[in-house]
């Protein structure tokens, strides 16, 4: 059941790119508040908005900064938000990430800027490839995080069907993915994406809309971004890691799989890293918070609330 349910997601992924643009148009077509300001970096933008603390937020693979919508509408009369949108998805132009790597550099620049903002340490929340940087970052540059909250990502993608996988190992499989991605040609609509984006999310409107961030991400950036995710191991470094990570992870039991199943997988994966708490969010998908809100706002504030 697992592995079908990971196939599928990653058949999902697949089909966000093979919809892209080859070239975004609009300078800034994720900006959510018009009272907000715009720094714009080489692989990635942040919309600044609010008053307070400082929060930063990074979306998934092709996702929009809109995915943290509700909760920076929910937030920003109490925090500093800081909106990351990566170069190349939903809609944001490519910039430095049009060529060569994608996953390792954009996540080096963003530390890089939050050193050179005075944000470290910084407390931070990420989805998905998000949530992938961030424990990244964890193992790289632990002096520059305070906190994390991460939002169902593992620290090896590539292992989700077969637990002895290695980097090279999957390396084949995930290099036809990216090239058959990049030699995709012709755009598809999010219409047609929508039915493979059911894997991300247990309600409609939703499933649009992150079908329709993925018709107009690159899917050259997506492509070899998701190579990455998938050949990227973090595992070797999770006993190493300092930080405070609390982990949010779905049930998937919309999707059918078994309830408790779950909870067998993510807080195996994690166990050796001594400062990740893994909490489970019923009834929900891969967009946690758009699946579950109230959930998600809940646990976010608890997670806001301690030290």
């Amino acid at each position: 059941m697992i592995s079908i349910l990971r196939r599928g997601a990653l058949a999902a992924l697949a089909a966000i790119s093979l919809g892209a643009a080859a070239h975004a148009q609009a300078a800034d077509p994720n900006r959510l508040f018009a009272d907000s300001r715009m720094v714009i970096r080489d692989r990635f933008s942040d919309e600044i908005v609010g008053k307070g603390r400082d929060l930063v937020f990074i979306p998934g693979l092709a996702s929009s900064r809109a995915t943290w919508k509700a909760t920076a509408e929910r937030l920003r009369g109490r925090y500093r938000l800081h909106l990351i949108q990566i170069a190349g998805f939903a809609g944001e132009p490519s910039r430095a990430n049009a060529t060569g790597e994608v996953l390792v550099p954009t996540a080096e620049a963003i530390d890089a800027y939050l050193v050179e903002q005075k944000l470290t340490p910084a407390t931070m929340v990420g989805h998905s490839l998000g949530g992938t940087t961030l424990l990244y970052l964890a193992q790289k540059h632990p002096d520059h995080l305070r906190k994390v909250l991460i939002v169902d990502a593992l620290p090896f993608l590539g292992a989700v069907q077969n637990p002895a996988a290695t980097s090279d190992s999957v390396r084949p499989m995930a290099a036809k993915i990216r090239d058959g991605m990049t030699a995709s040609a012709g755009p598809v609509t999010a219409a047609s994406l929508e039915p493979q984006m059911k894997s991300m999310s247990k309600d409609a409107a939703s499933v649009h809309m992150i079908a329709e961030w993925g018709a107009v991400s690159d899917r050259s950036v997506v492509g070899r971004a998701m190579y990455e995710d998938m050949t990227l191991d973090l595992r070797p470094g999770l006993a190493s890691i300092k930080t405070p990570i609390v982990l949010l992870y779905p049930d998937n039991v919309p999707l059918g799989v078994p309830a408790g199943m779950m909870q067998k997988v993510y807080p195996m994966v994690y166990a050796p890293a001594p400062t990740v708490t893994p909490k489970l969010v019923a009834n929900s998908q891969h967009f946690i918070m758009l699946d579950q809100p109230q959930a998600f706002a809940e646990a976010l504030d608890a997670f806001l609330a301690t030290p």
